[in-house]
């Protein structure tokens, strides 16, 4: 019966996203941006009843977030505590899955494949671009979603960008949001979210360890938050 009512909450839960992204491409046109894109996020965390307990203040002058990933809920999460207009950088293969590839492509998110180097290089122009636009480049480093709370390794994609136009990266870390939204186990239950924000600093090149430094000091405050308030659990 407990897998029943799961299973019924995580359908209210999807229907919600998708009308949310829906929400998203009708007013695209119609809100100056990115408020087509905020717009929705809050839709969605307000149909989902899920607060937002932040901890740490957003830096105005932040041009990278690095942000964990555990769930589909981290982009609106994101979007909602952010005044910032977010540029997404995302595998390549999300971009041509129909509708939520335009959900990428409106707000013109930056596609990356990872095997590629001619795609890296690209990715850093893309990046270049936006930051132009005075948009805040965002990356979930681990590049895909693990649940376990044990981060995986960083990938180079964002050192790369940060090194070359030496920019100040805020690291943020979600607290257990795949124990709310889970497509793998195909359950959601509302609940107040923790977001961590980190303090910035400017990327170094000179620093080979600084990516994997943020990522060891990202998991040691995502533990330690875990440890006193199991809650989260």
């Amino acid at each position: 019966m407990n897998a029943i009512f799961a299973r019924i909450r995580w359908l209210y839960a999807v229907i919600v996203i998708f009308t949310g992204m829906t929400l998203m491409i009708v007013t695209f046109y119609l809100l100056p941006k990115p408020y087509s894109v905020k717009f929705s996020a809050w839709i969605i965390r307000f149909f989902l009843f899920s607060p937002v307990e932040v901890k740490g203040a957003i830096d105005p002058e932040t041009q990278m977030f690095l942000v964990n990933h555990q769930s589909d809920i981290d982009i609106g999460i994101m979007e909602t505590i952010t005044f910032h207009d977010l540029a997404w950088v995302a595998k390549k293969e999300l971009f041509d899955i129909p509708f939520f590839g335009l959900v990428l492509r409106l707000p013109k998110d930056i596609a990356v494949a990872r095997e590629s180097k001619t795609s890296l290089v690209k990715m850093i122009k893309d990046a270049k671009e936006r930051l132009d636009e005075g948009r805040a480049i965002t990356i979930f480093p681990e590049g895909t979603r693990s649940e376990t709370g044990h981060m995986k390794p960083f990938k180079a994609g964002a050192k790369m960008v940060a090194d070359k136009y030496a920019l100040k990266v805020q690291p943020v870390v979600l607290i257990a949001t795949a124990s709310y939204f889970s497509n793998k186990r195909r359950d959601f239950r509302p609940g107040t979210i923790t977001a961590l924000l980190l303090e910035p600093f400017i990327a170094e090149k000179s620093d080979p360890d600084w990516l994997k430094n943020t990522q060891i000091t990202m998991q040691k405050v995502y533990d330690d938050e875990l440890a006193n308030h199991p809650r989260h659990r």
